[in-house]
């Protein structure tokens, strides 16, 4: 790629764009910015200006970009239910546009004329980045390196970063890939590509194993409002400290372990290990409140469209027009999603133990099996007539 004058580039501190920093200012001979977006990675963040320099950025644009993150994204995909087949709560996938979406704002406050990625030329996220980045500005150039360089494993990378001195944690030894977030931490990977073997459990840094959890349930209420978590508890909390209580609560129970062989949108599949515990506690109470608020119709049709949605969300279709008309529609169906849950938290299971709401649809009137006043039972007859005439005119034999 010629002429490109400056590159703002997707940095994490990780192996890849350690290695990334250092080679694009080689090989293209401009400057280069590094952004880092914070959505609660943690400890990994620490140091990272110094290291972006050493390794040959101009500057480093670290955003605390949490808040938007769980409030925007993380929520809607509960509301949405967006699960990838049927196990992946998707992480990784919901943290993309909205990194990919500052990247290409800074890009544009610099003067950058090109976008660069980590991501390797046979996963999700180089998919998930690009389309975010054509999206919002369709004549950006996109530089992925990992699809042109020579280089063709991760122990490659290693040895690149041992002979400039690049200083990286991941070793030859315990090779696997690592993304952590305030949602989820993923591993995939190294040890992990064989589906047969058990994932290691010093690999786990959000959940306890089973037998190191409390003995003790915890009983706790989670109250919504339009769809949105807002107190624990009682207590009200932001979008991030909702979600930062929940995964300490549920992690130690060792709530939200997954591991998963899925299909990746290039074609092939792949096995994921992922923790998730705080989200797959918002997903059960979010569901429990719903069976009480949402009509039967407008449920399921929010299910039907969920396969999709999260499809889409795996696939980095987020800012698609396609995507944008469900949002609108998935999140008025949120209006009368009020009310509280109650859950107890036990042995890496969540369990509903009630639900209230002012918005509920539930009548013990009509609902008992005592007598009532309310429900002609006799009524029943002639709505099974009418549905058995089809099956009753069917030709028999």
């Amino acid at each position: 790629m010629h002429g490109v004058k400056k590159i703002v580039l997707a940095y994490s501190g990780g192996l890849d764009t350690s290695v990334m920093s250092h080679w694009i200012k080689e090989q293209y001979q401009c400057e280069v910015v590094a952004f880092t977006a914070d959505i609660g990675q943690g400890a990994e963040l620490s140091g990272l200006e110094a290291k972006a320099l050493s390794t040959g950025c101009s500057s480093i644009f670290v955003e605390d970009l949490k808040d938007l993150f769980v409030r925007d994204y993380v929520f809607y995909a509960i509301k949405a239910k967006a699960v990838y087949e049927g196990h992946y709560l998707l992480g990784t996938s919901v943290a993309r546009p909205v990194i990919a979406k500052r990247q290409i704002e800074i890009a544009q406050e610099v003067g950058a004329d090109a976008v660069a990625h980590g991501a390797t030329g046979k996963g999700n996220d180089q998919v998930r980045f690009e389309l975010t980045y054509y999206s919002l500005k369709p004549d950006i150039k996109v530089i992925a390196p990992w699809r042109s360089w020579p280089y063709k494993s991760r122990t490659d990378l290693i040895n690149y970063a041992k002979e400039h001195n690049i200083p990286v944690t991941a070793t030859a030894a315990k090779p696997y890939s690592m993304d952590a977030n305030l949602m989820h931490v993923s591993y995939e990977g190294g040890i992990l590509e064989d589906p047969w073997a058990a994932p290691p459990e010093d690999i786990f840094t959000l959940t306890k194993s089973l037998e190191h959890t409390p003995n003790t349930p915890s009983v706790i209420t989670l109250s919504f409002q339009n769809g949105v978590p807002i107190a624990l508890n009682g207590e009200g909390l932001s979008p991030v400290a909702m979600l930062t209580k929940l995964n300490e609560l549920a992690g130690e129970h060792g709530i939200g372990r997954v591991d998963v062989v899925e299909n990746r949108f290039v074609g092939m599949k792949s096995r994921g290990v992922y923790e998730t515990p705080g989200v797959t506690v918002l997903h059960q109470a979010h569901r429990a409140l719903e069976t009480i608020t949402l009509d039967r119709e407008v449920m399921r049709l929010r299910d039907s469209l969920s396969v999709k949605i999260a499809e889409l969300i795996y696939n980095g279709f987020w800012f698609a027009p396609e995507f944008q008309a469900l949002r609108g529609m998935i999140e008025g169906m949120m209006h009368p999603v009020n009310g509280d849950v109650k859950l107890r938290l036990f042995k890496g299971t969540v369990a509903t133990l009630g639900r209230r709401s002012p918005n509920s649809l539930y009548s013990e009137q009509l609902a008992t099996f005592e007598a009532d006043q309310v429900y002609n039972q006799a009524d029943a007859e002639g709505f099974i007539k009418l549905n058995a005439l089809r099956l009753r005119m069917r030709p028999q034999g």
